[in-house]
C-alpha cells in the first residue's frame, strides 16, 4: 500500500477544528508532503501523522508568533512552534518508518569461507620439521 496524502478534513479532525479553510489546508498539506519527501522518498504509508503534524503547526500558527496579547488575555507559545517545518523527531520518525537509520552490521566474510587457515600448513618449517633460518631453532 502506498502513501495516501491526508485531506483537509483529516487536518481539521487532527486539530480539533469544526471548520477549516480547505484551500489553505490543502496547500499546507502539499508543502508538508514536499518537506517530508526531502527526507525520505517515497513516503512510507504511516507518514500521515508526520505530515499532519507539520501542516497542523503551520495552520494554527503560520507567523510563528511566540507571545501574543489581546486585551486582558495573553498567550505565550514555545519558541519555534509555528510555521511549516519538520522537527528532528519528525525526521527521525520518517527515517525509522522507511526502515532507515539505526545501527547495522556488515559482515565482510564470504559465505563460503572456511574456519580453517588458508595457507598450506605442510610447507611451514615449524610444523613439518624443516630447516630454520640461521640463529633460530636447534643448531
Amino acid at each position: 500500500m502506498a502513501f495516501v496524502t491526508p485531506t483537509a478534513e483529516q487536518l481539521g479532525l487532527y486539530l480539533g477544528l469544526d471548520e477549516i479553510q480547505g484551500d489553505r489546508a490543502d496547500l499546507l498539506i502539499a508543502q508538508a508532503v514536499a518537506l517530508a519527501e526531502s527526507v525520505v522518498k517515497p513516503l512510507p504509508d504511516q507518514a500521515t501523522a508526520i505530515v499532519l503534524s507539520a501542516a497542523g503547526r503551520a495552520y494554527v500558527n503560520p507567523q510563528q508568533v511566540s507571545y501574543e496579547t489581546i486585551g486582558p488575555m495573553s498567550v505565550q507559545r514555545p519558541s519555534g512552534s509555528g510555521g511549516l517545518y519538520l522537527t528532528k523527531a519528525d525526521k527521525a520518525a520518517l527515517k525509522s518508518l522507511a526502515g532507515r537509520g539505526g545501527a547495522f552490521t556488515v559482515d565482510p566474510t564470504p559465505a563460503d569461507a572456511s574456519p580453517w587457515a588458508s595457507w598450506p600448513l605442510d610447507e611451514d618449517p615449524m610444523m613439518s620439521g624443516g630447516e630454520f633460518e640461521p640463529g633460530w631453532g636447534n643448531p
